[in-house]
């Protein structure tokens, strides 16, 4: 590579000095042309940016680009030349260079054009410039090619036409004008779209390139106009060509300096002050400020993120990308970034290795949080199973054997009522029968009613809390503000926990009275049983307390007891239920 690129530079010398000659002695019938200062500026601003471009990034054909259309420069200058040969290569090739500046403006910075638009632009610059200017002098000669009578003859002509090589040279500069205006508007449009990081990565060279395609635009148009400005329009596109490969080098030295960030990334992951944030600190090393992360977790073999939720990581189509970060050949992370670090991924690889020891404890936090959040799921879930568990025994004991115990009881009444009059004995039996199996009937009642009460399904949470609060063993007051419905196991879980605050306060609290509020507001459902007793209340005391706390968990709510000694008992439970 070092062998190619000293081989471009020293043909580019070669090729500079006889067209900056050539400038320096420009004859006084091409006045607009640039003089020697502006051919050397242009030309070895264009050969060194490219040179330099091509060294550090060699698969990126940014470099190359401009160094060709450094050579396209410096041959438009044999323009200049007296030889009838020179002049006619270069007033062939004398817009050549235009073309190499549309590609490396609409390739930046990776140096490969966007799509069909960029392609079909670059491809009629290439047109106009060679092309049309080729057909043109096939016809033109001096004066058809804009040159005064003592300017060489164009080897080229076959037919002398000169009008109507004016009038394609014409007709390729109002193409070459509209096709500049697109190419600017097309530039300044991707830039707005872009993120923060591309537009701050793109910007010298957009300020550059509209400069240039600004002025190459008024320089046809005065050219279409007969040159009413004379040569100032063509001096000012000329310096302002000179600008872009500034431009270019100015944005490939703000990356070499973004590797200093680096080190003061090392420093600041390693230092003992205050826990840093990683990813703004990864941030602001890369320079995007949209830059997310993502931690590998194993156990469910996909990604999430720093609260253990789980994360998809952009497509082929996304306008995002992502980079893999790797430790001792294992992923530990990804990060997730603007597409304009893709042309610098030599700072994002460095970014990652100086990081990565930071990213793995992370992922170890983040892992532990995603098996946290699996844990709460999978605990819902229970809930949910062990509620319809609940509702379908409540439906086979009430469909099932209670109706075959009501069956069997009204079997007897009858059996009773037609027992003869000489079998006194048995009725005293049958009648016993049927006391013993209206007790179980009633049992079995009580039973499905505390397994899923019936009136919870059909009425509502507050309809279900007042019949709890009418059955309950102490004076019960409900302060219930509930107009909607709730999910089932949310609604299932406010039920039993009254249920069980209730008949603890019955059989533990020694209290006078209980009161009971529920409300809803802000998506949450809060429900609050107090008591006048004794307190002394702990969720480990064997009271089941503990069972409706893991039960509300499990929900996403929090359980709280407050129960201090002498001052009552008060269980509060707050669960959402959006």
């Amino acid at each position: 590579m070092k062998a190619k690129l000293a081989l471009v530079g020293c043909a580019g010398v070669v090729a500079a000095v006889p067209a900056v000659w050539l400038a320096a002695h420009q004859p006084p019938h091409r006045p607009t042309e640039p003089g020697a200062v502006l051919t050397f500026l242009v030309g070895g601003s264009l050969l060194g940016s490219g040179l330099g471009s091509w060294r550090a990034r060699p698969d990126n054909r940014l470099g190359p680009v401009m160094a060709l259309t450094a050579f396209a420069w410096f041959a438009a200058q044999l323009s200049e030349a007296s030889s009838p040969a020179l002049y006619t290569i270069g007033t062939a090739v004398q817009y050549l260079f235009i073309a190499g500046f549309v590609y490396v403006l609409l390739s930046f910075p990776s140096g490969a054009l966007h799509g069909s638009l960029d392609r079909v632009l670059v491809a009629s610059a290439l047109a106009l410039a060679l092309g049309l200017q080729v057909v043109a002098m096939l016809w033109g000669n001096k004066s058809g090619l804009r040159c005064s009578a003592s300017c060489p003859d164009n080897l080229l002509r076959v037919l002398e036409d000169n009008g109507r090589a004016l009038w394609l040279l014409g007709l390729q500069r109002a193409i070459g004008g509209a096709l500049t205006v697109t190419a600017a508007v097309l530039q300044v449009t991707r830039w707005w779209r872009g993120g923060a990081a591309q537009r701050r990565a793109q910007a010298p060279v957009l300020v550059a390139g509209c400069l240039t395609l600004a002025a190459l635009t008024v320089t046809i148009v005065d050219d279409l106009l007969g040159g009413p400005l004379g040569s100032l329009p063509a001096d000012v596109f000329f310096y302002a060509a000179a600008t872009v490969p500034g431009a270019v080098l100015l944005v490939f030295l703000q990356r070499r300096l973004a590797w200093g960030m680096v080190a003061g990334l090392v420093v600041q992951l390693g230092g003992p002050n205050e826990p840093v944030d990683l990813r703004e600190a990864l941030a602001r090393a890369v320079g995007d400020p949209s830059l997310e992360l993502a931690f590998w977790y194993p156990a469910e073999a996909r990604y999430v993120d720093d609260d253990g939720r789980p994360v998809e990581l952009p497509g082929p189509k996304s306008s995002r990308r992502s980079t893999l970060v790797e430790r001792d050949g294992e992923p530990i992370a990804v990060l997730v970034h603007d597409p304009v670090l893709e042309h610098n991924a030599e700072l994002v690889r460095s970014v990652c290795a100086a990081a990565s020891l930071a990213l793995e404890n992370q992922r170890l936090q983040a892992e532990l949080r995603a098996r946290l959040v699996e844990l709460q799921a999978s605990r819902g879930r229970l809930v949910e199973v062990t509620d319809a568990e609940r509702r379908r025994i409540e439906r086979n004991l009430h469909d099932g054997t209670q109706q075959r115990l009501v069956s069997i009881a009204m079997s007897l009444g009858l059996l009773q009522a037609k027992l003869p009059a000489g079998a006194a004995e048995a009725e005293p039996l049958v009648a016993e029968t049927r006391h013993e199996l209206e007790l179980a009937l009633r049992e079995l009642r009580e039973l499905t009613h505390g397994i899923h009460p019936p009136l919870l399904t059909e009425r509502g949470l507050a309809a279900a809390l007042e019949e709890l609060c009418r059955r309950a063993a102490l004076p019960a007051r409900l302060d219930a503000a509930l107009e909607d419905r709730f999910p089932d196991q949310v609604e299932s879980a406010v039920y039993f926990v009254v249920s069980e605050a209730l008949a603890n306060a019955a059989k533990h609290s020694h209290a006078a009275q209980v009161r009971v509020a529920a409300s809803s507001r802000g998506g949450r459902l809060v429900v609050e049983v107090a008591d006048d007793g004794t307190g002394g209340a702990t969720a480990s005391g064997g009271s089941g307390l503990r069972g409706l706390a893991d039960r509300v968990e499990a929900l996403g709510g929090r359980f709280t007891l407050s129960s201090p000694p002498g001052a009552g008992t008060t269980l509060r439970a707050d669960i959402p239920c959006e």
